[in-house]
């Protein structure tokens, strides 16, 4: 029998092996903040597992197929499955209509502001001026006042090469790095639905406890 004291977070993927790198830390990160994981692999029954789960990650990915946004791949572009976007985007327009708790991470918070009807760029040092290097390492960023994170600066691992151009409708950015490459975005008419450019649960930081222990609480009160 399912511990009703820890709710139930499905974490999306493609078919691919392997896909998302490193999921394993996913589960770990989220058990670890008190929640149970299931990996959610594309399927027909969007309804029922938006009404099945407390929660739910979308996860580090490849690239978000730019005609989603209506430009044309760059050279640098290197697309997801498509199976697996097609899933994710009618499984958050379910998810939107339940209300439940919804955390991004890198191509998660991505998928977020284009499912919004926003944009990115498909590379980061060919699109922004003076652009750190956000392929690797890691780097400062600046969180501003929001619902669920102190505001502070703080150092952020980074491994992406794409980034938020266009805000969403009703997204609302509230971390960026230095260079101007948007961090945070959350939904301000929403419950919970946070995405954070960053890898938090490859992580440990004072940041990263923050983050899952909101996400985690919002996904008790479904």
């Amino acid at each position: 029998m399912r511990d009703r004291s820890r709710p139930l977070i499905a974490v999306t993927s493609g078919n691919v092996p392997n896909l998302p790198v490193r999921r394993e830390s996913y589960k770990k990160a989220l058990e670890r903040t008190g929640g149970d994981v299931v990996l959610l692999r594309p399927c027909e029954a969007i309804g029922d597992l938006s009404a099945r789960y407390d929660g739910f990650v979308f996860p580090g990915g490849r690239d978000l197929d730019p005609l989603l946004y209506g430009e044309s791949p760059v050279p640098q572009t290197v697309l997801e499955e498509p199976e697996r976007t097609r899933f994710e985007f009618s499984l958050l327009s379910a998810i939107m209509r339940e209300g439940k708790p919804v955390l991004g991470i890198c191509y998660g918070m991505q998928l977020i502001n284009v499912f919004f009807g926003g944009s990115l760029f498909q590379d980061i040092r060919a699109g922004v001026s003076g652009a750190l290097d956000h392929s690797h390492g890691d780097h400062l960023i600046e969180i501003k006042d929001n619902p669920y994170i102190v505001p502070r600066e703080c150092k952020v691992n980074s491994s992406h090469h794409q980034s938020v151009r266009e805000i969403g409708r009703g997204i609302l950015p509230f971390a960026a790095a230095s260079d101007g490459v948007v961090e945070g975005i959350y939904h301000g008419g929403y419950g919970f639905l946070v995405g954070v450019q960053w890898h938090p649960e490859r992580m440990k930081s004072s940041l990263t406890t923050e983050l899952f222990e909101r996400f985690i609480d919002a996904c008790k009160k479904r």
